[in-house]
């Protein structure tokens, strides 16, 4: 037999207590209550925080729940929400995408030919090798992401404009990464394995380049990165003379580490953007950081310091434990994805070519 309604106890009671019960077997729980229908703790800090943490993250997510962890007012807090449903994707617009993006590059290997026997050979081996670069990048980012648990889409590439014929491409994240270090492993991996496919590219494009006495007529001057540089030097070329004559593999290695720094710039959802926002935070010190560097890409690349301009407009979520701290290893990291963007950066459509 049953009682009254009004004796049953609450659905947010009940999910309440529970969620209390299951936070205070992780946490140190200075105080508990409902805010705005969310259950809210404040919990005390503690050596084991980014452990405590994931362990409750895998426990909530069979009950299809998340937590999120912040800081308040000097106190670590800890929410725990509905885990947000995720939005079916679309695989027509990637693939849409990719067609226009391998057209873009087919074009530009096209128009890139110095063969002299069938364009189409170079096209397509321009399109294959960009393509290569791009696809390694995002698939670093798929695994991670697949690595983390986070849900995330299928790249989307973006076609450009011959002779620069793509901007790299994204994927969208579904889910926000568990902590930090997932957060910096998602920003890193995508630059890291397209800069090393960049690196083969280019070696495999010099060796077809060819080095002549004088630049043949109709043929303009490209400043290359000090990385591009450097390989030139390691793995010279055949001919003699002081002009390269660059195949359009090689250029598709310039091109793999003009969107490799891209990426990298410390602005928005870039690549960069996640490691900036792991190392420094929603601090001044980061805006100053962003700010400076949208600056910094106009003389770089005008189109290139719009898109970070847009992308800068979206504030960074996060991860989930957006309290504990980076390992040791991936700040050590960091040093090394300076160095990569530092051997990337070229002159692409700087502000100064509008004048």
């Amino acid at each position: 037999m049953e009682g009254p309604a009004s004796a049953q106890p609450p659905r947010e009671t009940v999910q309440y207590k529970q969620v209390h019960r299951i936070v205070a077997a992780q946490f140190t729980v200075e105080e508990g209550f409902i805010e705005y229908n969310t259950p809210t703790f404040f919990v005390t800090p503690q050596s084991n925080l980014k452990q405590a943490f994931l362990r409750l993250y895998k426990q909530l997510d069979s009950m299809q729940l998340v937590p999120v962890l912040r800081k308040r007012e000097n106190q670590v807090m800890l929410q725990v929400v509905a885990k947000p449903p995720v939005r079916p994707s679309r695989p027509l617009i990637n693939l849409v995408l990719l067609v226009a993006t391998i057209g873009t590059t087919l074009i530009t290997g096209y128009l890139l030919s110095q063969s002299g026997l069938n364009p189409w050979v170079d096209a397509i081996m321009f399109s294959t090798a960009i393509m290569s670069i791009l696809g390694a990048h995002e698939m670093g980012h798929k695994l991670t992401a697949d690595r983390h648990k986070v849900e995330a889409t299928y790249p989307y590439f973006i076609p450009g404009v011959p002779p620069l014929p793509t901007f790299g491409a994204v994927i969208q994240q579904k889910s926000l990464p568990p902590n930090k270090d997932a957060l910096f492993d998602l920003g890193i991996s995508g630059p890291l394995i397209g800069f090393l496919v960049t690196i083969i590219v280019t070696i495999v494009g010099i060796k077809l380049s060819v080095i002549l006495p004088t630049a043949p007529e109709e043929t303009a001057p490209l400043v290359t990165p000090l990385l591009f540089d450097f390989l030139t030097v390691l793995f010279p070329p055949v001919g003699e003379g002081s002009v390269l004559l660059v195949h359009p593999v090689a250029y598709a290695g310039y091109i793999g580490m003009i969107v490799t720094m891209l990426n990298l710039v410390p602005v928005g959802q870039l690549d960069g953007g996640h490691i900036a926002h792991v190392l420094l935070g929603e601090t001044k010190t980061r805006s100053v950081l962003s700010f400076v560097a949208m600056i910094s890409l106009l003389f770089i690349s005008w189109p290139m310091a719009l898109i970070a301009y847009l992308l800068s407009q979206v504030r960074h979520p996060g991860s989930l434990d957006d309290v504990s701290k980076l390992s040791r290893s991936r700040k050590l990291a960091t040093m090394g994805l300076v160095v990569i963007f530092v051997l990337s950066v070229a002159p692409v459509f700087p502000l100064f070519s509008l004048f």
